[in-house]
């Protein structure tokens, strides 16, 4: 008789009595056996033989206790290395004999009595009964960190594939799945420990330092009138001495701020995290290093000076001198978990310029030109922002009129009176004025010099925008005056080199929007609250998580990090971009304006006249013009990912009641909305979560925001702001009146007056340094549409997510012959970037690292 894997028993054992009657054809018990796959990673252990298992069953009462009927227990012995899904792994056998009314696994608790934490990916159990022709198996996707007992007092619980809406949870594990609940809630108490499993609530309220003195105080974002906010994931810290309401920071710089356990990267990722940024910190690093035994100037006194900034190929290797200089500099800036690399980079290759942006690969001029300076607000990382204008002149809400008037224009709407370039849509405006006014009196005493900005395009007939008017405007004296200046395109002498000023202005404008508003607000921020409501209040049991949970890997670490090194006082964002240490504030302000129905994507292109209702249309919208490759491409994706949504909710709900009375769902959404964005909780566009139909565009709007919006801001980033003259982050210089000093300096040499305006050397390098590592992708990302199918044994929702691949697929075909179709002169513009960023890349390209410029990651994990 061939026992399978029982045949390495030894052979005293194999031939007891007790051992033959597992044939279970002497015995009245039936056998449960399984395997137990552990992540095997460098530098972690597996739980050795210090781990147990018990089995709950889904369909047998305890008649004893009430609860549901537990197997004996199983240890965890002799795992054997291995590969799981390409990962190296440690697989355990396991074996249960249990009882005939024992019946359906469908839980299993484990201990874990070593001193050392393991990561249990998966089990599988196979229900072996002689009466059955074919055994039963049960898939457990754990994806999760296991703790010692001795810290976390409690066993660890998982639940199996099987998904259930709550009245539908078989009666034996229902206590189970709302227990499990309770205890991730936690009591809102404490400071939180690195085992902690809890999820909970908190201001952003440790981004200031006031211990440290008056410069380093900021307010508390969220909870008040005055500075909304997304909440946060609560660490429990205790407060600062000198302001009780501010949470105290660690002493030192550190990458394992608390969050919970599941949320944190992956071995693999935060290996690669550090390097990537060890790399990205040489290359900011190196000019300094230069410039300093150069004595040169701190700001770049010609744009060759900029270019060398980049690889050029030909000498990687600097001097020993500037590496021992760059090494000890290093060792000051990085947290302490960089240390530990840092004894690798002396042996390693690290190339020390930064890599060519895509800008200026193919044409190094191609920035400069006005059509460029269109085309990015169409296809660059900013895309989502430009409107079509549907009066005129622009107008504030208080009333204010722009000073554009129509003889400013018409000269230049390619024969058109502006009347009719209105009537027919051809006027679009990027607008960064009325938000900006109120706060120019303090960013402008920070060293930059800022401006509120409109600017208007005009359509031509090739759908490519040429800007025709830029207004920039200052607060005046006299309380509610404005002061502003228009500005108007030029090709040749001292106009053509003021519009070149003004146009870098905007810019500035675009990229302190783009980073602070559409890229950390508009995904990371917001997304985060949804996280902590998902796993506070859905179980792991509930279809809605498991169709949720890609789209939340590593955004609350990430995001943790962020408030560690990037948005805190004086954090990086506010060394290198214009509002310096006003940054978050004016994110708050911009958040009093956010709406979650609006971050649909077709509500967003109504709401910005660049599409009009189409009921025939899949998406509901048709866009004003085809040629617009944020809008094109993101519908499809959009499109993709509801039928994808709408097909998977439609498995699990049958009727709207079936949503209403779904009590998890409804806790689910109250808590979104009452305390994860509590600040927003009495606007009237919030759904109703009352119908399937709510339901859908929730999630769509959701998963839309996490995985393409966010891939559409971000993963650009570099390939577009890499060069600085391109996408300057902040400016030095207001643009000179005639008859000062400052116009006399610029008529002399208006280069060299540009170069000046642009951030000096460690502002722009920095900068640099930053984009590079969050334009990289990791290898081990998960992109839109690639999820193992592990994470549910229901062979509809198989079939509903192999019709989203294939239809992510096709949707690759047609960006892919959009941009070969030389009529989309938008595909590529002047600097002949294609548009990828809301290319999903099934063929994973992109899973292999680096700064691909395509690829849609499941979740906000960078």
């Amino acid at each position: 008789m061939d026992h399978g894997w029982y045949s390495n028993l030894p052979e005293w054992l194999s031939s007891c009595p007790l051992y033959k009657c597992t044939n279970l054809q002497e015995t009245n018990l039936h056998v449960i056996r399984g395997t137990v796959v552990i992540r095997r990673t460098l530098g972690q252990r597996g739980p050795g033989n210090s781990a147990s298992i018990h089995l709950y069953s889904s369909t047998s009462i305890d008649p004893s206790n009430g609860k549901a009927r537990l197997s004996e227990k199983a240890n965890l012995r002799h795992g054997r290395k291995g590969k799981h899904n390409g990962e190296n792994s440690i697989i355990y056998r396991i074996k249960f004999q249990v009882d005939p009314e024992f019946g359906v696994p469908g839980a299993f608790i484990t201990k874990n009595h070593n001193n050392h934490e393991f990561f249990l990916i998966s089990a599988t159990l196979e229900l072996l009964h002689h009466h059955v022709a074919q055994n039963r198996k049960f898939h457990f996707d754990c994806n999760s960190w296991v703790y010692p007992f001795s810290k976390t007092h409690c066993g660890r619980i998982f639940f199996s594939n099987a998904c259930y809406l709550p009245n539908l949870t078989p009666e034996a594990i229902r206590p189970l799945r709302e227990e499990e609940l309770i205890s991730l809630r936690g009591n809102g108490s404490g400071e939180r420990k690195e085992w902690d499993r809890v999820y909970d609530y908190d201001y952003y309220n440790d981004l200031g330092s006031p211990d440290k003195g008056l410069e380093h105080v900021r307010p508390v974002l969220g909870g008040s009138e005055k500075y909304p906010y997304p909440r946060r994931g609560r660490t429990g810290r205790p407060p600062t001495q000198e302001d009780p309401s501010t949470e105290s920071r660690p002493e030192m710089i550190k990458l394992d701020i608390y969050v919970p356990p599941d949320e944190r990267f992956s071995t693999q990722k935060m290996s690669e995290f550090i390097s990537n940024s060890i790399e990205a910190i040489i290359h900011f690093l190196m000019p300094e290093a230069k410039a300093l035994f150069k004595n040169e100037s701190s700001s770049f006194d010609s744009f060759e000076e900029i270019h060398d900034l980049y690889d050029d190929n030909n000498n990687n290797n600097p001097n020993k001198v500037l590496e021992g200089w760059v090494i000890e500099k290093l060792k000051k800036l990085v947290p302490q978990e960089l240390l530990r690399e840092m004894n690798n980079i002396g042996s390693k290759h690290h190339q020390v310029k930064f890599p060519l942006p895509q800008i200026i690969a193919k044409n190094e001029m191609a920035w400069k030109d006005d059509e460029e300076f269109g085309h990015e607000m169409l296809a660059g990382v900013n895309a989502s922002i430009i409107k079509c204008l549907r009066k005129f002149p622009p107008q504030s809400k208080d009333g204010w009129k722009s000073n554009i008037n129509a003889a400013h224009l018409e000269g230049n709407l390619d024969g058109l009176y502006l009347d009719e370039a209105m009537r027919q849509g051809r006027i679009l405006m990027l607008d960064h004025h009325d938000y900006l006014l109120p706060f120019l009196e303090r960013i402008n005493t920070q060293e930059v010099c800022v401006y509120a900005s409109r600017t208007l395009l005009f359509q031509r007939n090739n759908a490519t925008l040429k800007p025709v008017a830029i207004e920039l405007s200052l607060p005046s004296f006299e309380e509610g005056e404005v002061i502003s200046q228009v500005f108007l395109p030029a090709t040749t002498g001292t106009k053509a080199s003021l519009w070149h000023l003004a146009k870098a202005h905007v810019v500035a404008n675009d990229f302190g929007y783009h980073q602070l508003i559409s890229h950390w607000l508009k995904t990371h921020a917001v997304v985060e609250p949804f996280i902590i409501g998902t796993r506070r209040q859905l179980s792991v049991m509930h279809p809605i998580h498991k169709l949720l949970d890609p789209h939340f890997k590593d955004t609350m670490h990430i995001n943790a990090l962020a408030r560690s090194i990037l948005i805190n006082a004086g954090g990086i964002l506010e060394k290198t971009l214009f509002p310096g240490e006003v940054s978050m504030e004016l994110s708050s302000a911009l958040y009093k304006n956010w709406n979650f129905r609006d971050q649909s994507l077709p509500n967003d292109l109504l709401k910005r006249n660049l599409a009009f209702e189409d009921e025939e249309s899949p998406t509901g919208v048709q866009l004003l013009f085809d040629d617009y490759p944020y809008g094109a491409d993101g519908l499809e994706i959009w499109n993709a990912i509801k039928i994808w949504v709408r097909g998977y909710c439609s498995i699990y709900y049958i009727t709207d009641a079936s949503v209403l009375s779904d009590e998890e769902i409804q806790a689910w959404w109250s808590e979104i909305r009452n305390i994860g964005h509590g600040d927003k909780q009495n606007q009237n566009w919030w759904y109703r979560m009352d119908t399937i139909s709510d339901l859908v565009e929730t999630l769509t709007t959701l998963i839309w925001i996490a995985s393409a919006f966010h891939a559409s801001v971000n993963f650009g980033q570099y390939d577009y702001a890499g060069y600085s003259p391109n996408r300057p982050m902040l400016c030095r210089r207001f643009i000179p009146m005639e008859g000062t000093f400052e116009f006399a300096e610029f008529l002399k040499d208006p280069e060299k007056y540009y170069l000046k305006m642009l951030p000096q050397r460690f502002e722009m390098t920095l900068g640099l340094a930053l984009m590079e590592v969050l334009s990289r992708h990791t290898t081990e990302e998960v992109y839109l549409g690639q999820r193992s199918l592990e994470w549910t044994d229901n062979e509809e929702v198989h079939k509903e997510f192999k019709k989203f691949a294939e239809n992510l697929k096709e949707v690759e075909k047609r960006i892919n012959e959009r941009n070969r179709n030389p009529n989309l002169k938008n595909r590529y513009g002047p600097a002949k970037i294609p548009y990828t960023l809301l290319y999903p890349d099934t063929s994973n390209v992109s899973s292999k690292g680096g700064i691909t410029g395509k690829g849609i990651p499941n979740s906000v994990s960078i």
